[in-house]
C-alpha cells in the first residue's frame, strides 16, 4: 500500500501540535511538528508510540513499512528524510529507544 493510503488508516492528529522523541537521558532528540511537511511523520510516530510505546526496533520496522515507497527514497538519498533515516538507523543498528512526548494543541496559539 503507498504512504497515502496507510496515513488514512492511521489515528487522526489533530489534537497534537507535535510530537518530542526524548533519549534515554531525558533530552529532546528530536520534534516532529504536525503541520505542512512533517504532519506524515508526525502521525506515523505518535501512532509508533502508541502501538509500542516508544520508537524501539520493532516499531522503527514497522514504521519503514508505513511509510512504503518514501521508505525505499530514503535509502536513496540519505538525508532528505531526516524521520525515515531516524528509523532505519534503529533497523540497522539494532538498539536504541526514544519515548514518545505528544505535544497538545490548546486552540489558543
Amino acid at each position: 500500500m503507498a504512504f497515502a493510503d496507510n496515513l488514512k488508516q492511521l489515528p487522526k492528529i489533530s489534537h497534537l501540535s507535535a510530537i518530542q522523541l526524548i533519549d534515554g537521558e531525558g533530552n529532546v532528540a528530536a520534534t516532529i511538528e504536525n503541520k505542512p511537511g512533517q504532519a506524515g511523520s508526525c502521525s506515523v510516530y505518535n501512532h509508533l508510540g502508541q502501538i509500542y510505546g516508544a520508537i524501539t526496533v520493532e516499531a522503527a520496522k514497522k514504521g519503514l513499512e508505513i511509510f512504503a515507497e518514501h521508505t525505499e527514497d530514503a535509502r536513496l538519498h540519505p538525508g532528505k528524510h531526516p524521520n525515515i533515516d531516524r528509523l532505519v538507523s534503529f533497523v540497522t543498528e539494532g538498539t536504541g529507544t526514544l519515548r514518545v512526548k505528544h505535544i497538545f494543541a490548546t486552540g489558543l496559539e
